[in-house]
């Protein structure tokens, strides 16, 4: 658990795993099929009545487009990450299938029984609101505000819903060797805090309580009182929304590092008895911690008094409600959907349970599954190859660094330094983790998914005060992802996204430099983008430019910002406005983008160079250099549903597929010279951004 800070990743992972919006409550009917194979590199997939120095996005991406409407199951459809994440997923189901039918090991038995378990819909349907019940009795029994913190507390201490804020040990952002405790802001439902507070989100809203007020309904509240309490709620979830600071502050590491000692952080709440919560838990002894978002603590405090104590039984009661509303009968899953699926996504239909149930069981025991799911599909020899890639791709960022026009030599000495100190974590951890004291039980879903909270809370606990752990991972083999963590100063690439389209030794090398080789520079780069470098190269919070760099730097994010800030992602319609991009929001990951474009580039030339190749050499019609961008171009085919993409403006750090090719390709102007634009075409403009 990180309360702190979210390591940089290629694509925002919400996607890609379970999720209360997503989950299907149907099971018989769905039959698993086995995925379309995936073409590294798709001429089928190019529009050529576009021009590709207007819009390259279009002339790559146009037919794939038009041939690949988004599954009804689904809210975005990528080229790259829904076709590999299906395939990923489906070999994963046959792993899990059949531990569940025949295990062959312990192992296989316990995450074959958490796999099974999700899949009997029957058993959940038979026992209804059971798995729930005491805790419900438990907040009924709540007779004082003041006494939240034993409360949550214990809700916590089981696995059930503990909403408020976060808690959990990270590393410490100055001093990275050291893990310490650290709590930041939490407690709403809706994707971010502008849904509570501004105006044009008002029908959402009303959308919202009103289904909460169903939600109680269903759990035997009449509509007058379920209605009562659905007021309540978004009343304590708004006040908590205004008390929260925005993403775009989130982003800068000095807006979220505030130590205090533990007393002077109960000053900041002295009606929530923090002790009481933190011997719940069951967190070792400390004397202060990283208090994220002070400002929230001390609107938290004045709530406790405002807000009556059934008030605050409501927002329990609709928290553990729908923290599990997917793992509850047919009618419970079915509203959720209709509101967190539907209304606020655009989804069709719920993803097959078979899907989210393998999502679901990757998540919990993902480096269990992991370990078999690896032996068949990332041999040794693929993990060698990628070594050879990611040493291409230093050398490359080395040589960009060198050349940069507006960095000094003392600055360049120190950036040099911090990217020969990155370490390189690819395919799956040299450690897999022990999952013997985590008790699942074939008959018991809910009870597995609390175990499991429980199970992965404690392992998060017994790190305080520990040495870090350099070989541990984020993300599980299987997954279709990448990311850079700041504080460890390294980049990972689970075994998962180091297969076709991204990853194929079978094709042109321009191909993969352009899918690969862009990853392996974009992860790189984050350690130098607005955020990442404001971290050394031993991962700790520390100035390493100097001070007249670092204008220029700002001068040149700013630059970004402002390009990709005026981007439209949805057009206004209706009664609902304009919504373009947050380039503030995006700017890290359209740093990485560019500079990974870059220097996968550079990398690429010097690969030819050794292969006695040359980058004007043509196959199917296209050049080397044009072939690396197309084949870059086409990991971000996609189609998105309006409300994804809206939802995504606010809440993704990522822009979305057009702007991610449109956005980098037109401040690279080797793309220019690839396809013979005219200086000043909107892919070619006389004037670009450039960072890295």
């Amino acid at each position: 658990m990180n309360c702190s800070r979210i390591a940089s990743a290629l694509l925002l992972a919400a996607g890609a795993v379970f999720s209360a919006a997503s989950i299907s409550a149907q099971s018989d009917g769905d039959k698993p099929t086995p995925p379309t194979p995936i073409k590294s590199f798709d001429l089928s997939a190019i529009d050529k009545t576009a021009d590709p120095c207007t819009d390259f996005y279009q002339y790559a991406c146009g037919n794939w487009d038009k041939a690949n409407p988004i599954p009804s199951d689904q809210t975005r459809w990528a080229r790259s990450f829904s076709l590999l994440g299906e395939r990923n997923r489906y070999l994963l189901w046959q792993e899990l299938d059949a531990a569940a039918k025949d295990p062959k090991t312990p192992l296989q038995k316990k995450y074959g029984d958490y796999y099974a378990a999700c899949m009997n819909t029957g058993l959940v349907e038979t026992k209804g609101l059971d798995p729930i019940k005491p805790t419900l009795e438990r907040i009924a029994a709540l007779n004082d505000a003041h006494k939240l913190a034993a409360l949550i507390g214990d809700l916590a201490a089981h696995g059930g819903a503990a909403p408020l804020f976060r808690f959990g040990v990270t590393q410490d952002e100055k001093d990275s060797s050291k893990q310490i405790a650290s709590v930041g802001q939490g407690g709403i439902s809706l994707p971010d805090r502008d849904y509570y507070l501004l105006d044009r989100f008002a029908k959402i809203r009303e959308q919202y309580k009103a289904h909460v007020t169903k939600m109680f309904t269903l759990t035997g509240d009449t509509p007058e009182a379920a209605a009562k309490e659905a007021d309540a709620v978004l009343a304590i979830e708004t006040a908590l929304a205004k008390a929260s600071m925005s993403r775009t502050a989130m982003r800068d590491p000095e807006n979220r590092y505030h130590i205090y000692t533990v007393a002077d952080f109960q000053k900041l709440a002295p009606d929530f008895d923090f002790s009481i919560y933190f011997k719940d838990v069951k967190v070792g002894a400390f004397e202060t911690l990283n208090v994220a978002t002070p400002d929230f603590f001390k609107a938290l405090n004045g709530l406790l008094t405002s807000e009556p104590v059934d008030a605050w039984k409501s927002y329990l009661r609709w928290h553990t409600i729908h923290a599990v509303a997917t793992e509850l009968p047919k009618a419970y899953f079915d509203e959720n959907f209709a509101f967190f699926g539907k209304t606020l996504a655009g989804q069709k239909e719920p993803t097959p349970r078979w899907k989210q149930c393998t999502s679901m069981t990757d998540m919990a025991l993902g480096e269990s599954v992991g370990q078999d799911w690896v032996k068949q599909n990332f041999p040794p020899q693929d993990k060698a190859k990628m070594d050879q890639l990611v040493t291409a791709l230093e050398k490359a960022l080395g040589e960009d660094v060198k050349d940069l026009p507006w960095m000094s030599d003392e600055t360049k000495k120190a950036a040099l330094e911090k990217l020969s100190l990155i370490r390189n974590k690819i395919g799956y951890p040299e450690n897999w983790r022990n999952y013997d004291a985590l008790l699942v039980k074939r008959d018991d879903l809910i009870g597995n998914i609390r175990r499991n909270a429980v199970f992965e809370r404690n392992w998060n606990l017994s790190k305080l005060g520990k040495p870090v752990d350099e070989k541990e991972w984020g993300m599980t083999p299987p997954t279709v992802n990448a990311y850079y963590e700041p504080s460890m100063n390294d980049i990972n690439f689970p075994a998962g996204i180091l297969q076709p389209p991204f990853f194929d030794f079978s094709i042109d090398p321009a191909v993969n430099f352009g899918g690969i080789g862009v990853v392996i520079g974009h992860e790189m780069t984050h350690g130098f983008d607005d955020e990442g470098s404001k971290y050394d190269g031993h991962g700790n919070l520390n100035e390493w430019q100097t001070a007249e760099d670092r204008k220029k730097f700002e001068a040149r994010t700013d630059c970004e910002a402002d390009e990709y800030g005026s981007f439209e992602t949805a057009p206004a319609h209706d009664d609902l406005p304009q919504q373009k991009l947050n380039g503030k929001l995006t700017l890290g990951e359209n740093t990485a983008d560019n500079g990974g474009l870059r220097i996968a580039y550079i990398a690429l030339l010097d690969t030819l160079a050794q292969e006695g190749k040359s980058i004007d050499d043509k196959i199917d019609g296209y050049t080397e250099k044009q072939r690396y961008f197309l084949g870059f171009a086409q990991v971000w085919c996609e189609n998105q549903t309006e409300q994804s993409r809206r939802q995504r403006a606010l809440t993704d750090p990522h822009s979305p597929g057009k702007w991610r090719v449109n956005g980098t390709v037109q401040n690279f102007d080797e793309f220019g010279k690839a396809f013979g634009c005219k200086k000043g075409q909107p892919m070619y403009p006389e004037n670009s951004c450039r960072v890295w």
